[in-house]
């Protein structure tokens, strides 16, 4: 866009700063602010201490399964039914975290129906296994381990052919092309892999409060919830002071992803085909299977099962089933109802509007400035979900009647804008980045204004990846939880926080059936969205790589 488009450029400027500069700046200032004892108090070294912990197990899980699925599905080959695989691979990370999670809870332990009914419960005061660091560490690792196989497969991509080609052609065995030729190229994409999966373990809300709590190992996430939920005069600042921890323990991996960005290969002519299995591509498809059925079939499974019997504890058969649950969570008047409407609200409407946002930013991200202020929005989205929930606080509470909006959807629409403008921005810029400036030159030459042009000239052809960026925004928010539970106030629940109160107020069979619900809604977004993907860019679903 020339001199004519400073108008373009300065309207995403302002929204820019307002949704992604403004809260961070706000943040910054409360929690350097703070009262001097927040971080000298051992609970928050302590919590930060085992956050860490639980980042880094998770993040070592996730880098080892997921580098054991890319070797499977992606540089080996060709494996029965990998199209469903690599869906089935993706999975883990559409699954809400506190869904997946009250699934592993219901799939172990004395109560478990579906143990109950397979004669494989333990006694009767063991101790649920999954209520450890060790069960939170194997959940998260196994959520973020799409993480790492997606990175390793848009790395993949960008892997020259004509090397393998070359290593082969020179004798290499298989395994020693891959080893010697793939894998140093896909190492930086691995380990930016392993950073995204430690940020997301880092800043879980659902795993960290559903287990953590009653395993008596609190984490950061959860103590910020703690703090806010207690009140009193100090706990706004003393949760900005610990928002701000998190934050810097989350900006290693950040530095990490930056590295590897800048270390990614440069494409070939050729591009990268998968090496024969030969005769055990039958062995390392059932070894594929098994691990997919352990983290996926097992705890939805529990779950359903958990939601089918009419307490905690009764074994599933013929004479408990009962629908009992889903009347009482769907009946008139319940929370359910209202708890879809405003998860269905909250995000098809922060996908509508950052969709429509993303569009006069990609257009001008060729000047500096905007350059600049879309790497501000590119942090909330970076960083730990509780650091945009504490901003969103902090600058609804800055302005002049903010206490009123305090609890209400739109103070979690404000941190949803603020969260996802990057996740919304990505594709749309992509496609931005290859347009034909002639053809805005020659509008501007016919004497059209910058509105006209970005109507009839970009729009269009853009159009294919706004659509993406929406649909990328509302599948992730729909069942959202880390940021929610800080923000929501009467009536304004989403589903996510809905799970979660239930599981905690001892209503497990009820929770089980809303999370079934959660799930039904999600596949039917995901199914919407695959009906649609002949239309988008390559890539664009996380299940379509």
């Amino acid at each position: 866009m020339a001199r004519d488009g400073r108008g373009l450029a300065a309207l995403a400027l302002l929204w820019l700063v307002l949704i992604g500069a403004v809260p961070l700046i706000r943040l910054l200032a409360e929690g350097a602010a703070g009262p001097g004892a927040t971080l000298a108090d051992p609970a928050i070294w302590r919590a930060a201490w085992r956050s860490l912990v639980v980042a880094c197990g998770a993040a070592g899980f996730a880098a080892v399964l997921g580098a054991a699925l890319a070797w499977a599905l992606l540089l080996r080959g060709p494996v029965p039914a990998r199209r469903a695989m690599v869906f089935c691979a993706v999975l883990p990370v559409l699954v809400p975290p506190q869904v997946m999670a009250l699934g592993w809870i219901q799939a172990a332990g004395p109560s478990s129906p579906l143990l109950l009914a397979l004669d494989l419960a333990p006694p009767l005061g063991t101790t649920n296994p999954v209520y450890s660091p060790g069960g939170m560490m194997l959940l998260l690792g196994v959520q973020g381990t799409p993480l790492v196989f997606l990175t390793l497969a848009a790395t993949l991509r960008r892997v020259p052919g004509e090397a393998v080609m070359a290593a082969r052609g020179l004798g290499a065995a298989p395994e020693a092309a891959l080893r010697h030729v793939v894998w140093p190229l896909l190492a930086p994409a691995l380990a930016a892999g392993a950073g995204l999966a430690y940020v997301a373990a880092l800043g879980n809300f659902g795993v960290g409060a559903l287990i953590g709590i009653p395993a008596r190992y609190i984490v950061l996430t959860v103590l910020i919830w703690q703090k806010l939920s207690t009140g009193g005069a100090t706990a706004l600042a003393e949760a900005a002071a610990i928002a701000l921890l998190l934050a810097a323990m989350a900006a290693p991996a950040l530095a990490l992803q930056g590295w590897a960005a800048r270390a990614a290969p440069l494409a070939g002519r050729l591009p990268f085909a998968p090496i024969a299995l030969g005769r055990v591509r039958g062995g390392v498809a059932a070894l594929v299977l098994a691990y997919l059925a352990a983290v996926l079939m097992v705890p939805l499974a529990a779950l359903a099962a958990a939601a089918l019997v009419p307490a905690v504890g009764v074994q599933i058969g013929a004479e408990t089933i009962t629908l009992r649950n889903f009347t009482a969570a769907l009946a008139p008047g319940s929370h359910t109802a209202r708890a879809i409407g405003n998860s269905l609200t909250l995000s098809l409407g922060a996908a509508s509007i950052l969709a429509l946002a993303a569009l006069p930013i990609a257009l001008s991200l060729r000047r500096r400035e905007v350059k600049l202020g879309s790497a501000a929005a590119d942090l909330p989205y970076a960083l730990p979900g509780t650091c945009t929930a504490v901003a969103a606080i902090l600058v609804v509470l800055s302005v002049p009647g903010g206490m009123a909006l305090y609890g209400s959807l739109a103070v979690i629409l404000l941190a949803y804008l603020t969260r996802f403008q990057a996740l919304a921005l990505r594709p749309v810029a992509a496609a931005a980045a290859r347009l034909d400036p002639l053809l805005d030159h020659a509008a501007r030459g016919m004497g059209a204004g910058t509105l006209r042009r970005v109507v009839s000239i970009h729009a269009p052809p853009l159009a294919p990846a706004l659509a993406a960026g929406a649909i990328l925004v509302a599948l992730t928010a729909i069942n959202e939880v880390t940021v929610s539970v800080l923000l929501y106030g009467p009536g304004t629940q989403t589903l996510g926080v809905l799970v979660f109160t239930l599981q905690e107020s001892g209503q497990s069979a009820q929770a089980a059936a809303v999370s079934c619900l959660a799930l039904a809604l999600m596949a039917g977004l995901m199914a919407a969205a695959t009906l649609a993907a002949r239309r988008l860019p390559a890539g664009t679903l996380p299940w379509r790589p």
